[in-house]
């Protein structure tokens, strides 16, 4: 699950993975948020996973590493949201190379209080770091995309995996 897939043609920067949580998924938003990203990236594919453990820990490793910053158990957290939840992953595509922060810049501020309303969490959240903090969880913030270039070669290994490798050749070719 952790190791790097083989580099697509073109490179990770025309790449990006989108994580719609499960409080997207039960506000019924997962469809309009992935129509929104679309209109920037071509979504290749989705899918919806029951998270594991494994998944999620690997996906929020550098939250775990961070644990010190936080006044809650981030492990407990991240397994007791997420660990049996459906979550919906989307595997995008871009036209240049900084696909990543493209759609992160789609995204908004990660506390929706903040994002402005042209963003998604802007226009759909409901959360604030305030009340988050007052409960002692994460803010829910509705989706994740990768950060970077290395960020979404892991997210891909660990939302798609070997099993999928096949799509980042294919779709490289279909252009």
């Amino acid at each position: 699950m952790t190791g790097q897939p083989t580099t697509p043609p073109g490179g990770w920067g025309y790449w990006t993975v989108v994580m719609c949580k499960p409080d997207a998924t039960e506000r019924g938003l997962v469809g309009p948020i992935l129509e929104w990203i679309a209109g920037t990236v071509t979504i290749v594919q989705t899918r919806e996973v029951v998270v594991t453990a494994r998944q999620i820990l690997a996906h929020y490793a550098d939250m775990l590493e961070l644990q010190h910053r936080f006044p809650f158990d981030v492990r407990a957290d991240l397994i007791d949201h997420y660990v049996g939840s459906t979550v919906t992953v989307a595997l995008a595509r871009g036209c240049t190379d900084d696909t990543a922060q493209r759609v992160r810049d789609l995204l908004g501020h990660y506390d929706p209080s903040r994002a402005p309303a042209i963003t998604i969490r802007g226009y759909y959240g409901n959360d604030s770091a305030e009340q988050a903090a007052a409960e002692g969880r994460f803010i829910r913030n509705l989706v994740h995309a990768s950060d970077n270039v290395a960020d979404a070669a892991a997210d891909f290994m660990i939302w798609f995996g070997e099993p999928y490798r096949h799509i980042l050749t294919q779709e490289a070719h279909a252009r």
